[in-house]
């Protein structure tokens, strides 16, 4: 009984004793363990679950498209500005300042309206003294006139003189020829008489000869005069022109977009002082890489993204040279007043370059960049997508040829798929 009574208080006091804290952290351990295994566990059947299931999408979020065969026009994408069809720049014709301004940007002009004041007194006072001075050359020419012409008449006269003198010399000398034969003259008086009329020859070959170099001479002298004077007016219309132009008036009905309005401001000639613009036709000024030059020539077809809207066009106009690696051109529109266009829009251009027929094609969408290998989506069931490896080739605004990797009629999605390019098969909602 003894031995009964210790060992049941040896047990009592086994119970009563405190469980220390290294013992406590254990059991903790193996409860935390023991639950990381059990989550881990629902994790992974949960991803096998979700895998053996497949992802899905809502089928309204796809756009469609279905390979066909036909012709493709390539085409090159640029990047446009849409301009005003008609723009132009008003330069001060003078070095001068502004005195007063009629009109503000923005505002809508006719043809002749005025626009702003130049202070116009210097050029003014320059011309009126060309006013004078084309009156004292045309005296001076008509004075020209007049003594080339008494000069002329003068010598006309002496030739006249000396021919009818010579006539005289030649008379005497038969008279005495015919004295001398008959016995009655002398040959003295013979020789006497032709040596006067060889001289009266010779003096009158003198004169035509002075008259024929006064005609040329006096002639040259007033082409020359003539001349200077048509120099001398077309310095002077010049002269009108700029002080006409230093009238500041629009040119025709447009829209003034920009003019210098700082009262009193000094205006160098050819700086710029107002641009009018039509803004109710437009065109487009367009940028390519100069890699792509040769494929873009004026007469090529063109079209002009804005948002959903295509606007047809034709290139009318391309840089020769290349400006910090880009070649300019610019589209003509067919529709250039179209609802849409607005000066400084930003758009995409297409310019077609060459046609490429019976091939595979695509219609083309945001999924497409370039020549290259895509992972596509292709409908293989009315509820199922599965993707595939697809090389894709040229392009048009419109469509993309299939070089390899789809079939007539496969449907594809041409809708953004990026959150789904790690998933082979995918199902649709």
């Amino acid at each position: 009984m003894s031995h009964a009574v210790k060992a049941s208080e040896f047990k009592y006091r086994t119970m009563d004793r405190e469980i220390s804290k290294e013992e406590k952290l254990k059991k903790k351990r193996k409860v935390w363990i023991q639950t990381a295994v059990w989550i881990a566990i629902s994790v992974a059947v949960v991803s096998v679950l979700v895998s053996l299931l497949g992802a899905s999408v809502d089928r309204r979020q796809l756009i469609f498209a279905s390979v066909d065969r036909g012709e493709i026009e390539l085409s090159v994408s640029a990047s446009g500005t849409v301009v005003p069809a008609f723009e132009e720049i008003i330069n001060s014709p003078i070095n001068t300042r502004i005195l007063q301004v009629y009109r503000r940007s923005g505002d809508s002009v006719d043809a002749g309206t005025p626009l702003l004041q130049l202070d116009l007194q210097t050029t003014e006072t320059a011309y009126r003294k060309l006013l004078d001075e084309k009156k004292m050359k045309e005296y001076q020419l008509e004075q020209l006139r007049v003594n080339n012409s008494t000069y002329l008449s003068d010598l006309e006269i002496k030739v006249k003189i000396s021919r009818m003198a010579l006539n005289r010399m030649e008379a005497e000398l038969r008279n005495e020829r015919y004295l001398d034969s008959l016995g009655s003259g002398t040959t003295d008086l013979v020789r006497q008489a032709e040596l006067a009329c060889n001289t009266g020859k010779l003096e009158l070959e003198q004169l035509e000869q002075m008259y024929r170099n006064g005609q040329q001479v006096k002639e040259a002298d007033l082409k020359v005069k003539e001349l200077e004077y048509e120099i001398f007016k077309k310095e002077l219309d010049e002269m009108k022109r700029t002080l006409d132009d230093a009238q500041i008036r629009s040119p025709r009905k447009a829209t003034l977009t920009f003019i210098n309005s700082q009262i009193g401001a000094q205006v160098s000639q050819g700086e710029q002082v107002a641009v009018i613009s039509d803004l109710s036709h437009f065109k487009v000024e367009g940028e390519i890489a100069d890699v792509y030059g040769d494929r873009i020539a004026a007469g090529n077809r063109a079209v002009v993204k804005i948002g959903r809207e295509e606007l047809a066009g034709t290139v009318v106009r391309v840089t020769p040279l290349s400006k910090n690696g880009v070649i300019a051109f610019t589209v003509q529109l067919e529709e250039d007043s179209h609802p849409r266009l607005r000066s400084g829009l930003k758009t995409d251009v297409h310019v077609m370059n060459a046609v490429k027929d019976d091939v595979l094609r695509l219609k083309n969408g945001s999924y497409y960049s370039g020549p290259g290998d895509y992972h596509l989506f292709v409908m293989t069931d009315e509820d199922h997508l599965e993707r595939r490896t697809v090389r894709l080739g040229d392009s048009s605004f419109e469509y993309v040829e299939v070089v390899n990797g789809l079939e007539i009629g496969d449907r594809v999605v041409i809708s953004g798929m990026k959150e789904y390019q790690n998933k082979k098969r995918i199902r649709i909602k």
